[in-house]
């Protein structure tokens, strides 16, 4: 595991919401607000080593931050979310954001790109992709939702009692609680910044999760 060349970690910003809750979209206005590079999954294509690291650190292994995350500025998504409570511990500076979404409509979602996605077979040419599905499928299926994506009621039971943990343990000073269809306005109140002259950003919608890596929509 220690064959990477790390960078020390700087993290300001811990995005802790589940994907499918505006987490690609977070990460473009973090990094237009000037927390860049922020971490999200699809950084794992162009560090296919990572995923292996990822899954070791969820096994309880050594692993440390600056080997995963060293050189960002911020995190989003999976898998990182599923280590957020060591997060918030780990960088008591950080300001929290948990992105959230009306449960239906981000069960839907979940349903129909990740969790469909990672129903499929493996892809054998591809070592980067490969290594990613399994180890998302590790972590968000197999740990986070303990192997029943198809499971509704227990997928969303879950889904809420993230949310109502991360709001009952990280102080409230220090979160924000956010829909990424309220745009700019809480991001920039919370974080300090003047809000960019620009719409605030769009990703990763649904028709395009199933582009393959080089997709910028999510």
């Amino acid at each position: 595991m220690n064959d990477t060349i790390t960078t020390p970690v700087r993290l300001e910003v811990l995005g802790i919401g589940m994907g499918r809750t505006g987490t690609a979209s977070l990460k473009v206005a973090l990094e237009q607000l000037g927390y860049g590079p922020c971490h999200h999954m699809l950084e794992l294509f162009s560090r296919p080593g990572d995923a292996v690291r990822w899954q070791a650190r969820a096994r309880g292994e050594a692993v440390s931050w600056d080997e995963l995350l060293g050189g960002f500025r911020s995190t989003v998504d999976w898998p990182s979310a599923y280590f957020w409570r060591d997060l918030v511990r780990d960088f008591p500076a950080a300001k929290v954001i948990l992105t959230v979404r009306e449960p239906e409509a981000w069960y839907d979602s979940i349903s129909n790109t990740i969790f469909k996605a990672l129903d499929q077979p493996l892809p054998q040419q591809d070592d980067a992709a490969r290594g990613q599905r399994v180890m998302a499928k590790d972590i968000i299926v197999e740990r986070d939702f303990s192997d029943r994506p198809h499971d509704k009621a227990h997928v969303l039971a879950r889904y809420a009692a993230h949310n109502a943990e991360v709001q009952r343990t990280v102080p409230a000073e220090r979160l924000l609680t956010y829909d990424v269809g309220e745009g700019w306005g809480p991001l920039c109140r919370f974080l300090g910044q003047a809000v960019p002259d620009a719409p605030f950003p769009t990703a990763n919608r649904r028709d395009d999760f199933h582009h393959g890596p080089g997709r910028q929509r999510d």
